[in-house]
This record gives C-alpha cells, sequence and structure tokens, in this order.
C-alpha cells in the first residue's frame, strides 16, 4: 500500500477534487501482484487473463448504509475490510481461490476526502492479506447514505468448482470455524449504542468482548479453509458460506440439492465467548448460530469415505448429514425431539 493515505492534515472536500482527482487518489494507493492481473484502475475497464486450465468464478455484493452497516459503531476502515472480505467469501464458497476485486463507492458531501480514504484504508488491507488486487471500479455522488459495491474474480481448476446442487444422500454435513459470534457482537454495539442515545454521558461498554465485536465488524474470509481441503484432497460435493445463517443456508443446499439434512443441535461449534454473551441477553446460543448471519463461514457436504479425515480436526465440525431426496431438513435437538429447520434469517425484502 502506498503512502499517499498518510500523514494527512485536516478536511479536503470531495468537491475540490471532483470524480477525477478522487480516481487519481485512489489509483496512486493500489499496486497490482497477481500475474493474471493485466491492467487496473486508471482505463474504461480493467484487463484480467485467466489461464488455459482455469475456470473464472465472480461475485458481486451491494452494501447500504442503514442496511448493512450503521455508521455510527462501524469505522470507515473496518467497513473498507468487512466489504473485501464479505464478497471474497463467495468466492471460496465455490472452492475457488479470490484473485481481483473492482470496487464501486457511491457517497455524499458530507464525506471528506480522508474518509473516503479511510474506506480504501481497510480494502487495501483486505487485499494485501488475502493477496486479492483491487483493478477497477466506479465513484458517483449520492443524494443519501454510502454505498458500497465490490465485485470479486477467482479462479479454481476445471472441473473442480462446487456449487450448492452436488450435495447427494449419506453425505455428511460440515462446517468450519464457530457460529453466531457476529450475531452477538451485533447486539452489543446495538446494545450501546441504545445506551448512548438516551445518555451520550455514558461511554460504551465494549471490554473483554473482543471476539466477537471483531467477528462482526472485522470478519474473515475462509480462504484457508479453501486451502486446507486442497491439501486433505477433498472437494466437496456442495459448499455455500454463512452470510444469512445457518438455517438458512443449509435450506439454500436442500432446495439445489434435493437432498435433507439431519442436524444434531449439540453439535453446532460456538465459541465460549458467544455462549456466555447470549445467555446474558437471555438468548439460545442455537438461535444465535441458526439465524444471526455474518459468521461468514464454510458449509460444506463431503462424501463418508472423506470421513476420517475430518475426525478430531480442529479446523472443522461434522454437524450433520444428508437424507433422502426431497426430504426435509430438521434439527434433531439435545433431548432427541425433532423439529423442522425453517429460515429466520436476513431477508431483504422482507425486513
Amino acid at each position: 500500500m502506498a503512502d499517499m493515505f498518510e500523514n494527512k492534515d485536516g478536511r479536503t472536500e470531495l468537491s475540490e477534487l471532483g470524480e477525477f482527482g478522487l480516481i487519481e487518489e485512489i489509483k496512486k494507493s493500489v499496486t497490482l501482484n497477481q500475474e493474471g492481473s493485466i491492467l487496473g484502475i486508471g482505463d474504461d475497464a480493467a484487463i484480467v487473463r485467466p489461464t488455459e486450465n482455469h475456470d473464472t468464478v465472480v461475485s458481486t455484493d451491494m452494501y447500504m448504509e442503514g442496511v448493512h452497516f450503521d455508521l455510527s459503531y462501524a469505522p470507515l476502515k473496518h467497513l473498507g475490510y468487512k466489504t473485501i472480505t464479505a464478497t471474497i467469501s463467495d468466492i471460496c464458497a465455490m472452492n475457488a481461490m479470490p484473485k481481483q476485486v473492482v470496487t464501486s463507492i457511491a457517497l455524499s458531501n458530507r464525506f471528506s476526502l480522508e474518509a473516503v480514504e479511510e474506506i480504501y484504508k481497510g480494502m487495501l488491507l483486505a487485499c494485501k492479506l488475502y493477496k486479492v488486487d483491487l483493478v477497477g471500479g466506479d465513484t458517483t455522488s449520492s443524494t443519501g447514505g454510502l454505498a458500497i459495491s465490490v465485485t470479486a474474480f477467482g479462479e479454481v481448476e476445471k472441473n473442480k468448482a462446487v456449487t450448492r446442487s452436488g450435495a447427494q444422500q449419506n453425505n455428511l454435513l460440515v462446517v468450519s470455524g464457530d457460529l453466531g459470534g457476529a450475531y452477538m457482537g451485533l447486539q452489543i454495539l446495538e446494545r450501546e449504542k441504545a445506551i448512548y442515545k438516551e445518555n451520550p454521558e455514558i461511554q460504551p461498554d465494549l471490554e473483554g468482548n473482543d471476539y466477537i465485536l471483531e467477528r462482526q465488524l472485522k470478519p474473515e474470509a475462509r480462504k484457508d479453509i479453501v486451502e486446507q481441503l486442497a491439501d486433505m484432497e477433498v472437494i466437496p460435493t456442495s459448499m455455500i458460506d454463512i452470510s444469512d445463517g445457518l438455517a438458512s443456508e443449509v435450506l439454500h443446499l436442500c432446495k439445489e440439492s434435493n437432498v435433507g439434512f439431519n442436524i444434531f443441535e449439540d453439535k453446532i461449534p460456538h465459541d465460549h465467548q458467544t455462549i456466555d454473551k447470549a445467555r446474558e441477553f437471555n438468548l439460545d446460543p442455537t438461535m444465535t448460530a441458526m439465524n444471526g448471519g455474518e459468521d461468514y463461514e464454510l458449509l460444506f457436504t463431503v462424501n463418508f469415505d472423506d470421513a476420517e479425515k475430518f475426525r478430531n480436526n480442529p479446523f472443522f465440525t461434522v454437524i450433520g448429514h444428508t437424507t433422502g431426496a426431497g426430504e426435509q431438513c430438521q434439527m434433531v435437538a439435545r433431548d432427541g425431539s425433532i423439529h423442522p429447520i425453517t429460515a429466520q434469517g436476513w431477508n431483504h425484502f422482507t425486513q
């Protein structure tokens, strides 16, 4: 990352720069490292060149102020970071490696150049850590809030991309990491925001919640899991990332693969901080995992032949298995009772 984002004093109005001046400021900070990144920011289009033996996968996400983020508690640098990692998570969910991103941003005159720089600092930090090139995008004005769009490009060996539709009867259902932390981080932020609005003299109490706050404000894409699966010589039969809650994602796999699922409640992985905070808020930790969302862990199915590779593996938890074609998605509770799974996570057009 170049130094143009450093050592600035005061506030630079975007009206002083204009659109092209802003693009030039952003361009100065961007370097290209991927062999396939031929031409980046500054022309009418970027040029990327995939190899002959790989397929290109593409995903795009839009992030709207007031819908996906709240600037009263989301630092701009964290926001920039999150927009990159959340988007490239979709690439990882295809069993692919992210390579390039294109970003577009719409903002009003309440934002300064320094504010835009904070967003791009976060974006470029994520790009550096994940070895992804920012190769282009667009900037425009907005009469409302801030909007950010990210399109990600990735590569996967031919015939090794994994979709939602490949799960088969008698597959194991596996998840990476732990679930529910991002949701509990959001509950803390919303609580402290409400307290502050009641009395601005009271400072936010965030101490001791670093893990779950980071899960919400600065989530990571599980590129490392894609790499580990390759090292294990495992190609999942289906896969999805957990952005809208475990229940919603299981139902997607169920629908696209035309199989049922049994999930075992006592197998769902939680961090101890998630459990403690859920109980403090009088919430069921299982609910935080099933309906919370934004954990960006990978949920996938594998053949039973690969079962030994996941046994006692600290990076993965086997939480269930598929059942016959057309059967229901069900949770087997700790007491042995069986309940149909319904999605109660985020739905943009019903909230």
